[in-house]
């Protein structure tokens, strides 16, 4: 396996020679900015210090020649944004609802600046990662729905993606965050969080239709998804998703229909797969994964980006079995992943989760700076 990866390497290190001036046009260089990111930095009693903090982090940003910021401007069912549907989410506000500034207009013009563009990443069906109901007050549309089958309350709190009335809610979202100079929009990966959040929805289609729960799960991300889509086309803003970078979790776990998705233009402009795994990872090796990926992409209306994990920078990966000490004893992984992402066909970029793993030295590993020097080797 170290034989293949370094073989892979070298490759890929030889053919950018040749498509450096392609990549340095086209590669889109991301960073996630999650809602942890927002709570430290963003969430200030003063409104200056807040501003300062967002102008500091595009610095830093544009500093390392990243030209995305993937922004996540819908948590857990709030905003930081204007919005008619959601109230202004805690993590920008010092109390749920209370306007501070609109952030995410403030991060796309001071962004927009300097010549980087911001995705907005949302969650479209979390409400709460807790199954606390009495944080849910009645500035949430959720409110209404506490005691109905429409709020799923296990493991967390979450919309019942079988409902119209969450799909529809989910579609007017969307519009609104088309109403901002956004550069694109952006799920993630979660979808159903189990089996039984429809299980009465399911059990009364299955009268009518003789389709399984996996199919019905399918079917009705697809029909949302599709949605979606028809939306930010009409603003000429690209949508995608960020799947589970293993491919049968988005069969099997949150129903996500990757291959449909990925071999017509009818439901997505780019997908960006979480393929949070090192070379030497036992079950899935990114030189594996990014291979199976590829060969999903049937189409050219679809871009394939790369999501990696710069968090793993220097830590044990207790699920990768005997790679698991990889990401400590190296300090090269992420260079090597963008490297031998770029000879993929239809690859258009890479994105680093998360912002505080890259440039927080509070959180710096032993290895962080040295990785993050030879990402700078590469990065034009």
């Amino acid at each position: 396996m170290k034989k293949l990866a370094i073989a892979l390497f070298l490759l890929a290190s030889v053919l950018m020679n040749k498509k450096e001036k392609i990549v340095a046009e086209e590669e889109i260089k991301g960073v996630f900015i999650s809602y942890i990111e927002l709570q430290e930095y963003v969430k200030k009693d003063n409104i200056e210090e807040s501003k300062e903090n967002i102008n500091k982090m595009i610095d830093n940003i544009n500093n390392l020649k990243i030209n995305t910021i993937i922004l996540q401007v819908r948590a857990n069912c709030d905003a930081i944004y204007d919005s008619k549907i959601f109230p202004y989410s805690i993590y920008v506000s010092k109390e749920e609802g209370k306007k501070p500034y609109d952030v995410l207009k403030y991060f796309i013009e001071e962004s927009h600046k300097k010549d980087i563009k911001v995705v907005a990443w949302i969650n479209p069906y979390r409400i709460r990662t807790t199954e606390k109901i009495e944080t849910i007050t009645e500035k949430s549309p959720a409110y209404q729905y506490l005691n109905t089958d429409t709020v799923y309350i296990k493991n967390g709190i979450y919309w019942n993606p079988s409902k119209k009335e969450v799909e529809d809610m989910i579609i007017e979202g969307v519009k609104e965050v088309l109403n901002y100079k956004v550069d694109g929009i952006l799920f993630d990966d979660y979808f159903y969080p189990d089996n039984e959040i429809d299980i009465k929805d399911y059990e009364k289609i299955k009268e009518q239709e003789n389709i399984t729960l996996q199919e019905y799960h399918l079917k009705v991300i697809n029909q949302m998804i599709e949605k979606v889509h028809k939306e930010c086309k009409k603003k000429n803003v690209k949508f995608g998703i960020s799947p589970d970078g293993n491919i049968e979790n988005n069969y099997e776990k949150n129903y996500a229909d990757v291959k449909k998705w990925m071999s017509n233009d009818i439901y997505l402009d780019f997908i960006m797969p979480q393929i949070y795994y090192g070379f030497y990872n036992s079950t899935k090796a990114y030189t594996k994964v990014i291979k199976e990926w590829e060969s999903l992409l049937k189409t050219k209306d679809v871009d394939l980006l790369v999501a990696l994990a710069f968090y793993k920078v220097g830590k044990e990966d207790h699920y990768a079995k005997e790679g698991r000490k990889e990401w400590i004893e190296n300090n090269d992984i992420i260079m090597k992943e963008v490297l031998l992402s770029r000879n993929l066909k239809n690859y258009k970029g890479f994105s680093l989760f998360r912002y505080d793993s890259i440039f927080k030295e509070d959180e710096y590993t032993l290895t962080s700076r040295f990785e993050l020097e030879n990402l700078k080797k590469i990065i034009k």
